[in-house]
């Protein structure tokens, strides 16, 4: 086995709790609840609300979610589907020539709250109100904008401009200037009161449909009240001595399942760093043509998870790698920087939440509904409109996502919770990562520093107009020998700077004598605690 790298940061440990978050403060008021008694649940609803204030570009109340919980005590999992449908007006048809990917016309129905509600619901042991407070905190008095935030927020100018709400509160900040929401603060605090139904069907789903009316947009305070929650279970693989599970469809968590099994069937471990690079990217494009045929809402579509994880299917695309050579695989169909977060709870009884939510891009659609403070998606943007296609718009449906939120367990025992924003490179750098860990022994804080690479097949952007590359982006810090082996065997390759890769995992390991192994991407402003 080859040696790995020392890691940046010190690996977080703690035998009680641990969390990780792509924003400190957010992943602060996870361990306040957690040492004020609260379970992974309760300190997953104050990290998600906090998230949506002090990371408004990544992810919010106006976005989507998936919120997989692990139950300690019984050792069984569920996931919470806080993903909303496209508006009634949405149709193929109105969009033939292409969907709006910014601006109100962009925006689809925001399902995030009501995962997050219902998670709560189910699982939580603290007061909603009490769950909210950090949040509204960080909206009503500010939080000091990072490096990353005033960059992400310059590069997106044009669209945070041009709605005047939204660039009243985020643009023009300096490093360390305050960024602060008063009417987010307030619709907040009207949520911590009434909970999430008014969301949906309230007062406040009055005010944001009013404002979607004022901006142009589609979603309608019809659309809102159709918007519940969808409880599923979890699905998964086995992988080497361990289990796997992810959040199913209209997740595409089925692709990282995929690309596991196909790497199975290779000694990962004893293989060379290029022919491990080699083996998970050949699988990635496999897995993804998978994913563009089969990769939709399954309440509209047959999605054939069975035959998709199975053995015989894995065992017939693990032949098709030729170790020597890269293929070119094109999707069936027309690469997409996704801007989403992902964070990860674990308490002192075993309880675990692996979560992700998102606006979309950047900023999301750039639309602030009326006076509400809420920053809403640009979620249209992933339909496609083509006949035939598994993810056609079509009004009521959920769109197909990158979002995916991953467990791995042993014997029943929660083993790792970890995950990554990034759009289609989620699942790919997911993969890296718990091959890291499974395969390589890295703990966590390493896993996640380890050199990434990214894999950009024709057609494959999620987002419209679905292009792509056929690039293999990877971090220099693999070494020139590895990046000539690579490009030897037929791989078309970007370079990237050091830790200048996309995405920015979350990680959390349990070792067998109750300690958690917390680590952070130090590519983001995330951040691990652990006490």
């Amino acid at each position: 086995m080859q040696p790995l790298m020392r890691s940046h940061r010190p690996l977080i440990m703690g035998r009680k709790g641990a969390v990780g978050a792509n924003h400190p403060m957010a992943t602060q008021a996870g361990l306040d609840v957690l040492r004020a008694g609260g379970n992974a649940v309760d300190a997953a609803v104050a990290v998600s609300l906090a998230l949506g204030v002090c990371e408004p570009m990544m992810s919010g109340l106006g976005g989507d979610g998936f919120y997989h919980v692990f139950d300690g005590a019984s050792g069984k999992a569920v996931v919470f589907n806080g993903t909303g449908a496209a508006p009634g007006a949405a149709t193929a048809e109105r969009f033939a020539d292409g969907v709006a990917v910014t601006g109100a016309l962009s925006v689809s129905v925001p399902g995030c709250l009501a995962g997050v509600g219902a998670m709560h619901a189910a699982q939580g042991r603290m007061a909603w109100g009490e769950l909210a407070k950090p949040a509204i905190g960080l909206a009503r008095d500010g939080f000091a904008a990072t490096h990353k935030h005033v960059q992400i927020a310059e590069d997106n100018r044009a669209r945070l401009a041009a709605d005047g709400r939204s660039a009243a509160v985020f643009l023009g900040q300096e490093l360390g200037g305050l960024v602060i929401q008063p009417d987010l603060a307030r619709t907040l605090e009207e949520i911590a009161a009434d909970g999430a139904e008014t969301f949906y069907r309230g007062r406040l789903a009055r005010r944001i449909a009013a404002g979607m009316a004022e901006a142009g947009g589609m979603v309608t305070d019809a659309d809102l009240a159709a918007c519940f929650a969808e409880v599923q279970a979890p699905i998964g693989i086995g992988y080497r001595s361990w289990t796997v599970t992810q959040t199913g469809p209209n997740s595409t968590g089925f692709t990282m399942l995929q690309m596991l099994k196909i790497a199975e069937r290779f000694d990962i471990a004893g293989l060379s760093p290029a022919e491990r690079v080699h083996v998970l990217v050949e699988a990635k494009k496999l897995a993804f043509l998978d994913r563009e045929r089969f990769g939709a809402d399954p309440r509209f579509e047959t999605v054939p998870l069975e035959r998709l994880l199975s053995d015989a299917h894995a065992d017939a695309l693990a032949a098709r790698i030729d170790m020597k050579r890269a293929a070119v695989m094109a999707l069936p169909a027309a690469a997409a920087a996704g801007d989403t977060t992902y964070f990860c709870v674990v308490d002192d009884q075993g309880n675990a939440v692996s979560a992700i939510q998102s606006l979309n891009s950047g900023w999301g659609s750039g639309v602030t509904a009326g006076d509400t403070g809420i920053l809403m998606n640009n979620r249209m943007a992933y339909w496609h409109v083509a006949a035939g296609h598994a993810n056609r718009l079509v009004p009521g449906k959920r769109v197909r996502h990158t979002m995916n939120a991953p467990m791995v367990l042993k014997n029943g025992k929660l083993v790792a919770v970890l995950g990554t924003p990034g759009a289609d490179n989620q699942v790919q750098v997911n993969a890296q990562v718990v091959t890291a860990m499974l395969d390589l022994g890295a703990d966590p804080q390493v896993a996640v520093e380890l050199p990434r690479w990214t894999s950009n097949q024709a057609g494959q952007g999620a987002n419209w107009p679905h292009e792509g590359d056929e690039a293999l982006s990877i971090e220099v810090d693999h070494g020139e020998a590895v990046l000539a082996d690579l490009a030897g065997r037929g791989h078309v390759i970007k370079r990237l700077a050091h830790l200048d890769g996309p995405c920015a995992m979350q990680a959390i390991r349990v070792l067998d004598n109750g300690v958690r192994m917390a680590g952070s991407d130090p590519r983001r402003d995330g951040w691990a605690g652990a006490y």
